[in-house]
């Protein structure tokens, strides 16, 4: 059974090679420069002193007042695909920030929305209602000219006979009509021309549509505060729209004042194999070609191109025969190798204290059998699973090791012999393990909000500047603990914003120790593996392979930057060009601009001075000669302002040389000089206290 399921992977690898991806559509717009290109105005939408982008225009004259806007990005996405006979959701996720200028007037016209809808779509010129907000809806008997799904910020109510709003300022969804499936309050104080923040998500496999947006309140003394407001809709996609569709923004307005400006824009969605893509149009449309080629030609110069591909796909059907007998060959011999293993590792785990043993029937009882519904995450070497323990009466989340997984084996065992030790604020807790009938799980406890990566990079959730200060300050003192608190100092080695779990209170967790070693304190180093994230691992212990309390401290300093940035530790720009975030912070350093460096979705809102120190001390922590990095004892020190800030050079120093150490066979299939990127799937770590 086991070589047909292996065969079958081969085969699926095969065809894998051979099939064509659609790449997930990505982009991010943090000012709209006037020689923008990869979007596509429509209407009186414009670009304003080439850094934000306004949707209506300044109603001038009562006859002629009221225009209509529309931006989007001029590519389109695949929404949906047929896997294996089934019809596949992408997911997406989208932030921006935006302002709707009355200026100064107190009776406004409409708002604007966020919409999906099919290429080829056009935006609705008629005027009247606020040009029903540029939206392709129909007067006429029959519907709409096209379906589409909307987040609206409408601050209009439409007056009788329509009825199509409620009595106040709002978010709602919309959903082939103006009138909202959903709606909720909403204040952006539009007067003043308040800078808000929007995110939105889909999450496909629950089909729910999540708005987060700020919204201002009156706190106990009377005083207005902007705080986070959720919607939450379920809707099926499918429904409605169509496999290819656009994004944008459209806006429309009558005889008032209403102009909506887009300051920032991001959106990232998942892929979809092309190949599984139900549908007869399953390509993006492509720009029109004026040259014709003739067809006998055409044919001929196939031929080359059909005789490589045939030569490659040979070679890969060779290599794949040839990883089938090694993998045979060593089956046997591994097989007797894990047995043995799992016998000593029971017998380690019974002596020791603090995490239990848990029967495996128990842990399949607590998460329904490894129901999919249950599932968290999925990462290379297995799944998370939502489970609640009887016994125990709490949920927790359980990690289940794939089978016959060898680093998936060592991981777990280092798991348990060393977080099963820790007790600390600032370290997810080990519950429990188990190992029978072949398989490996942890439990853990269940971490509400996921992990960091998901709020600063997928748009989960907005996280304001507090929190995300005291999320970099519990960072550190879990990495204290870690370095200076326990018997033997342990070398963490894949310090990364989605190992930083996120509790009920949005307090710092560090989870998965599958990675990290201990080593005696007055050692402070060794020579291993070379294991971590790319992005994430010192130069120094890349090169030389040694771990150290050093390459930890790099490692936090680069998620210190990426809280303060809001940027990836390896981004792409808009020219799609990579980008070292160290170096990038760096560079605005020298130039005295450092804090031109801050997340933009913060919109400003922060403390100019802990951002500094944050930015600073991210630096110091990221310095490449590893003699130059603070303890993280002292980095701790100056976030708290309990000492001064470094003088950092304003060009960001070379690192120095090192020896490279001999490599073996088995040291480049550890998964870690590849990256080690665990989280194959958006939100791996979502709601678990670890990350997969």
């Amino acid at each position: 059974m086991a070589v047909h399921t292996q065969l079958q992977f081969l085969l699926l690898l095969l065809f894998s090679l051979f099939t064509p991806f659609a790449t997930p559509l990505t982009f991010n717009f943090s000012t709209f420069p006037n020689d923008t290109t990869s979007l596509f105005i429509e209407g009186d939408a414009y670009y304003t002193d080439g850094k934000r982008l306004r949707l209506t225009k300044t109603a001038k004259e009562p006859k002629l007042a009221g225009n209509i806007g529309r931006a989007t990005y001029s590519e389109p996405f695949l929404l949906r695909g047929n896997d294996s006979g089934k019809l596949r959701l992408a997911d997406f996720t989208t932030h921006f920030a935006f302002v709707i200028d009355s200026q100064g007037n107190k009776s406004y016209g409409d708002g604007f929305v966020f919409f999906l809808a099919p290429k080829g779509s056009v935006l609705n010129s008629i005027l009247g209602g606020g040009g029903k907000l540029g939206l392709p809806v129909a007067d006429l008997p029959g519907g709409n000219e096209y379906p589409f799904v909307a987040v609206e910020f409408d601050i209009y109510q439409n007056p009788p006979p329509t009825y199509l709003d409620p009595p106040y300022d709002h978010v709602g969804v919309d959903v082939n009509n103006l009138r909202s499936n959903i709606t909720m309050a909403w204040s952006g104080d539009i007067p003043n021309a308040k800078i808000n923040n929007a995110s939105i998500s889909y999450n496909s496999s629950s089909k729910t549509l999540t708005v987060a947006y700020t919204t201002l309140v009156n706190d106990t003394a009377g005083i207005q505060k902007q705080v986070m407001r959720y919607l939450r809709y379920v809707v099926d996609l499918k429904q409605y729209l169509p496999d290819w569709v656009i994004v944008g923004f459209s806006a429309g307005t009558g005889d008032r004042v209403s102009l909506p400006e887009i300051i920032s824009w991001n959106f990232t969605s998942t892929s979809i194999v092309d190949e599984f893509v139900d549908s007869k149009d399953t390509t993006p449309p492509a720009a029109p070609n004026p040259d014709t080629v003739d067809e006998h030609k055409s044919r001929n110069n196939n031929i080359p191109l059909l005789a490589v591909g045939l030569g490659v796909g040979l070679s890969i059907l060779v290599a794949a025969l040839a990883l089938v007998w090694f993998i045979f060959r060593r089956k046997s011999v591994a097989g007797r190798n894990v047995e043995d293993t799992m016998m000593v590792l029971d017998d380690e785990f019974e002596r020791g204290t603090g995490p239990m043993k848990f029967m495996y029937s128990e842990l399949a009882r607590a998460t329904n059998n490894f129901d999919e519904e249950e599932k968290l995450g999925e990462g290379g070497f297995g799944g998370v699973y939502r489970g609640f323990i009887r016994d125990l009466n709490a949920y927790v989340a359980v990690k289940r090791v794939s089978k016959g997984s060898k680093q998936g084996l060592k991981e777990y065992a280092a798991e348990v012999r060393i977080i099963g030790r820790l007790r600390h604020r600032n370290l997810v807790q080990l519950i429990g393990w188990c190992h029978e009938n072949g398989e490996l799980l942890l439990v853990y406890e269940l971490m509400p909000h996921g992990s960091l990566d998901s709020y600063l990079f997928k748009a989960r959730s907005f996280l304001n500047w507090e929190v995300r200060y005291k999320i970099a300050l519990g960072l550190g003192s879990g990495l204290l603990y870690l370095h200076e608190g326990c018997e033997q100092c342990i070398l963490h080695r894949d310090i990364k914003a989605s190992n930083v779990m996120l509790d009920l209170n949005f307090n710092v967790k560090l989870g998965d120790f599958g990675l990290a070693r201990l080593v005696e304190h007055e050692k402070g180093s060794l020579t291993t593996v070379v294991a971590g994230t790319r992005g994430y691992m010192a130069l120094d212990y890349v090169v030389s392979g040694k771990a150290s309390k050093e390459s930890d401290v790099y490692s936090f300093g680069v998620v210190a930057l990426e809280i303060a940035c809001g940027r990836k530790s390896m981004d792409f720009d808009l020219e799609n060009s990579r980008i070292n975030l160290v170096d990038w912070v760096w560079g605005l350093y020298g130039e005295g601009k450092l804090i031109e460096a801050a997340d933009p979705k913060l919109c400003g809102d922060f403390d100019e001075r802990q951002m500094e120190c944050l930015m600073i001390v991210g630096l110091w922590c990221a310095h490449p000669d590893y003699t130059s990095r603070p303890p993280i004892q002292q980095a701790i020190q100056v976030l708290n302002f309990k000492d001064q800030l470094p003088t950092l050079p304003a060009i960001m120093p070379m690192a120095p040389s090192f020896a490279r150490p001999v490599m073996t066979f088995s040291d480049t299939i550890s998964g870690s000089e590849t990256g080690h990127t665990k989280s194959s799937n958006s939100d791996s770590t979502n709601s678990a206290g670890l990350s997969s």
